[in-house]
């Protein structure tokens, strides 16, 4: 049987003592989480329009160019965990707060490196800080609302993840334009630290601290294991495009074996009384988070690489200038936006049918729009495809959100910051496999064609079956939910209609 989603986290075993009382001000402090949410996603993806101009600045060569993008993604997706982690046992305000002034001093430094050294280093520390700060967004989602509010913030949550994710091109090739001409890309950078700054002044008005739960201890092997793992599974993705894969394949197996002795001390740890890094747990016993994480996973290593292969089509096969490239995908990025927030007012009704209808959604209107690019005249195929990427993102919208709730609901509070991390470590892997995988086969297969369509569909393709998974899961998912609740039926009317139940009436 499905817990609803109006409390169900507040009935997991040890969350009773999570007291629960509306702030007043909890919808403000939302909107200060989402602003700064929306700034460190999409910094994941806003730089990879600007790389030419920063290679020509800057004298760059194309590998180190490659680190002002693929560094922030490493570091990034290393400090998620850790970082939820220490918001619960400490002050998800004060790690949020401190994260924050991290991420506007660093977009400083990269919007004032002089050369790409010091831009590498400071992309290296700007990923840290935004890996900090990411967690304590859906923790303090968790702490501040509860019922239909909680769903109706998370819709607010996804839609912020999923436009930030699409709208990346757009706003970087927006600011190139109006920052024309040379050093222009510094205000990819700059444009953060006003934004960033007031973000951090209401922050400090209208967050909530976090009660203190007594659980101050965080098990320092264990960062340390799952940092190496992590790192093991991420370098060769982000060293993709200068042959990572093949040169350090190796370190796949090398990150499992960590893993699987990082999972060892988390089960000896909480055998011991001990509270662990990553309490086994929530994938064990808590309902719906670990299907909702390989959702999540599977549906970012296709949605995360579509983009990129969308901007080398229209740049490299159509000669779009990055803003031109940026607007052939906006129809996703706003029948994402719309559906995203009324998707957080459905998923308490619909739960996980909620998420197949989306991802069946993404998946029509990708492929559709994959099928008018590749047999469409090019001079008219980007706008038949704009009403099939509407559809595909209206799909897109009722997929992040509804799935971020439900993999979360039933996280007890005292633990909302490592379960939001780890599903956002889930989310980073599957966005580093995508995106060193999808533009990585559209370059193979026009390589042997040099037919810009043929690669954009072969890579769609590949994008739309790692979807598809996703969708299968999320189905497995909604019918067991359909199970559990036919023969819970079952039994209460078995129960009401036995004869002792007709006596005790």
């Amino acid at each position: 049987m499905t817990a609803s989603a109006s409390g169900a986290g507040d009935r997991q075993p040890g969350a009773q003592g999570d007291a629960y009382e509306p702030d007043p001000r909890r919808w403000r402090a939302l909107w200060v989480t989402l602003v700064a949410g929306f700034m460190s996603l999409l910094d994941v993806t806003i730089v990879a329009v600007a790389l030419p101009t920063v290679q020509r600045d800057l004298g760059a060569s194309p590998a180190e160019v490659q680190w002002v993008v693929s560094g922030y993604a490493l570091t990034f997706a290393l400090a998620l965990v850790t970082a939820g982690r220490l918001g619960d046992a400490l002050d998800r305000r004060k790690i949020f707060l401190l994260a924050l002034c991290g991420f506007v001093l660093f977009s400083a430094a990269c919007g004032a490196a002089p050369d790409i050294t010091l831009l590498v280093v400071a992309r290296l520390a700007q990923g840290l800080a935004a890996g900090f700060m990411a967690p304590q967004n859906s923790a303090l989602i968790q702490q501040m609302f509860r019922g239909a509010e909680r769903g109706r913030a998370f819709g607010y949550f996804g839609a912020t993840v999923g436009i930030s994710s699409a709208s990346g091109p757009i706003v970087g090739g927006a600011i190139l334009a109006l920052a024309d001409g040379m050093q222009g890309w510094r205000w990819i950078f700059y444009v953060n630290v006003p934004i960033g700054v007031l973000a951090v002044l209401l922050g400090r008005r209208l967050l909530p601290r976090t009660r203190k739960s007594g659980r101050g201890h965080v098990d320092g092997p264990g960062v340390l294991l799952l940092g190496l793992g992590v790192l093991a599974f991420m370098y060769p993705l982000v060293q993709a495009e200068s042959g990572g894969l093949s040169r350090l394949w190796w370190l796949f197996p090398v990150g499992a074996a960590v893993l699987a002795v990082f999972v060892r001390r988390q089960r000896r740890l909480l055998a011991r009384g001990t509270t662990p890094l990553l309490d086994p747990r929530l994938f064990t016993t808590v309902r719906g988070y670990a299907i909702g994480a390989g959702v999540g996973t599977l549906y970012f290593i296709g949605f995360s690489g579509v983009w990129l292969v969308f901007a080398l089509f229209y740049q490299n096969g159509l000669d779009y200038s990055p803003l031109e490239s940026g607007l052939a995908v906006t129809p996703f990025a706003i029948g994402s936006a719309g559906a995203a927030v009324v998707s957080g007012r459905l998923v308490d009704r619909f739960g996980r049918r909620l998420t197949v209808w989306g991802l069946t959604g993404v998946i029509v209107g990708l492929g559709t729009a994959a099928l008018l690019l590749r047999f469409a005249p090019l001079n008219h195929a980007p706008w038949f495809a704009a009403p099939a990427l509407f559809v595909g993102g209206i799909g897109g919208g009722f997929v992040v959100s509804p799935n971020i709730t439900l993999t979360l609901r039933d996280v007890p509070v005292r633990m909302a910051g490592a379960a939001g991390g780890a599903l956002q470590t889930g989310q980073r892997l599957g966005a580093a496999v995508g995106t060193a995988a999808l533009p990585g086969l559209f370059y193979m297969v026009l390589s042997h064609s040099d037919d810009f369509q043929v690669a954009l569909f072969v890579a769609l393709g590949v994008a739309l079956a790692t979807m598809s998974t996703s969708l299968a899961l999320a189905a497995y998912d909604w019918l067991r939910d359909r199970r559990g609740r036919a023969a819970h039926g079952e039994c209460a009317e078995e129960v009401a209609n036995s004869p002792v139940h007709s006596r005790s009436l």
